[in-house]
């Protein structure tokens, strides 16, 4: 048993390099400032109630300008001030919201909403009445991004107690099944239905609006998370930050696969194929039905699904960012069988890619303990065998001095399958991953975005059915 420290991964953004998103961003500018296709005025559109929709329009005059840090906070590195949304700093682009591109939704029609006692029924008639405004706003005005703001009295009743099945764990979901269960989410279902008029969609509660909540984030942490999920999902595939990389290594690509269940959980129905580049643009596609194996009670791939699955996503990434990468690592939430390799390898002979990896990445029952009251910190990496490594994405964070999370934090258990790159540049890669997910500007989330997106697009995915059903294959419409 040999133990290991990983530095924090570096991110590279407009002008220098910084191991923080936010820091990165006030100090040096969003990536994309190198690139010409990015956009600095975002048109925002907005669906809500009357009221709602001035909240978020004060919200975002908020955003343009410096929020001040948490006060009296004990980490300063962890809860920094917002630098702004404007022309002049940070995201170096503005929000352009206004009347023309915003719908109201009536307070008749919700309360009639509200006043349908099956919560399928409710749930779905929620769905149409946002529908309906979307798709005026993606096809008779010029929009970006929609934001569709969930007043408290809908929220409570349509997505607050959303009816839930038992808990899918990250290595395996063969759970027990309900002949009677049938997922209806808010959520999951908007931007499924919404998915073929390409608009990216942002949902937000009416509370997120108000201040000093005490169940909240700090005004200038939700500031932080807020514009930088709107500003990537309006960019597409631009981004505001990227990993720094070794330019004299070949270029890589990193694959993650994973799978859902149908929404009435009797069908473990598709597997799904998420390829991210170093800069984090990506493509997701959707696989074919999967059965679940006798033996390990696993989700698996006969060698001819994952032959094609691999192969068609390698291309539509060729198609997509016009180029072929010269490394491919694999990511999977279980393990990979014979049939598997065989598949994945023929695909990846075909397409003529040198080098490959293929990782198993899975919650591990293992801890570790380090003296004091503070768990393990963030990129502890234990080589367990070759092939078998920990390694802590979550835990104590130097650059925050402190412990992020509630709990006794899990490290993850790499096993490498197949490879041609060393353990440590495996372990590195991960870690860096866990900092690519926009969805939140804190970068120490437990997954890599190969692994952390699955869930996010299955959940969208499973609710994708009848003339509308095919997927976009950027992951801002699913995040």
């Amino acid at each position: 048993m040999k133990f290991h420290f990983l530095e924090e991964p570096e991110l590279e953004f407009g002008e220098d390099t910084h191991i923080c998103p936010r820091a990165g961003i006030t100090n040096y500018g969003v990536y994309d400032l190198k690139l010409s296709d990015r956009r600095e005025k975002i048109f925002v559109g907005a669906v809500g109630t009357n009221d709602t929709l001035e909240k978020l329009n004060a919200w975002l005059d908020n955003c343009s300008g410096y929020i001040s840090a948490k006060p009296d906070a004990a980490q300063p590195n962890l809860f920094p001030a917002f630098c702004g949304f404007n022309s002049e700093t940070g995201f170096r682009a503005q929000f352009v919201q206004d009347s023309r591109i915003a719908r109201a939704l009536r307070n008749a029609d919700i309360e009639k909403t509200l006043s349908i006692e099956d919560w399928n029924l409710r749930v779905e008639n929620a769905v149409t009445l946002y529908y309906e405004q979307i798709k005026f706003l993606a096809q008779n005005r010029t929009v970006d991004v929609i934001v569709c703001i969930i007043p408290d009295v809908l929220y409570d009743q349509v997505a607050k107690d959303t009816p839930k099945p038992l808990e899918e764990n990250l290595q395996s979901i063969a759970a027990a099944e309900n002949d009677d269960f049938l997922e209806s989410n808010f959520r999951r279902a908007l931007k499924a239905r919404a998915m073929h008029l390409a608009v990216p969609l942002q949902l937000v509660r009416e509370i997120s609006f108000e201040t000093k909540v005490k169940e909240q984030q700090d005004e200038a942490t939700k500031a932080w998370n807020f514009c930088t999920a709107l500003y990537y999902k309006a960019n597409r595939q631009t981004v505001p930050w990227r990993l720094v990389t070794n330019a004299n290594k070949p270029s890589a690509c990193f694959v993650g696969i994973s799978f859902y269940r149908s929404r009435d959980r009797k069908t473990l129905s598709t597997s799904l194929a998420q390829v991210f580049d170093e800069l984090g643009n990506g493509v997701i596609l959707r696989g074919t039905p999967v059965e679940i194996d006798k033996e390990d009670r696993r989700p698996h791939l006969a060698e001819n699904q994952a032959y094609e699955l691999l192969k068609k996503a390698l291309g539509e990434y060729r198609i997509a960012l016009n180029t072929a990468p010269g490394r491919m690592v694999l990511h999977k939430s279980s393990k990979f069988n014979e049939a598997e390799i065989k598949g994945f390898e023929a695909a990846t002979e075909e397409l003529h890619i040198q080098t490959t990896d293929f990782i198993t990445i899975l919650d591990s029952d293992f801890r570790l303990f380090r003296k004091g009251i503070y768990p393990p910190y963030r990129g502890s990496q234990v080589e367990l065998d070759k092939k078998t490594h920990l390694l802590y994405t979550r835990g104590s964070v130097k650059y925050y001095r402190t412990q992020t999370s509630l709990y006794i934090p899990q490290p993850l258990e790499i096993r490498i399958v197949k490879s041609d790159e060393s353990a440590s540049t495996i372990c590195n890669e991960i870690l860096g991953l866990t900092k690519m997910n926009w969805n939140n500007t804190q970068f120490d989330g437990k997954y890599p975005i190969t692994i952390a997106c699955a869930r996010k697009v299955g959940e969208v995915m499973k609710y994708l059915t009848g003339k509308d059903a095919e997927p976009q294959i950027s992951y801002s419409f699913y995040m």
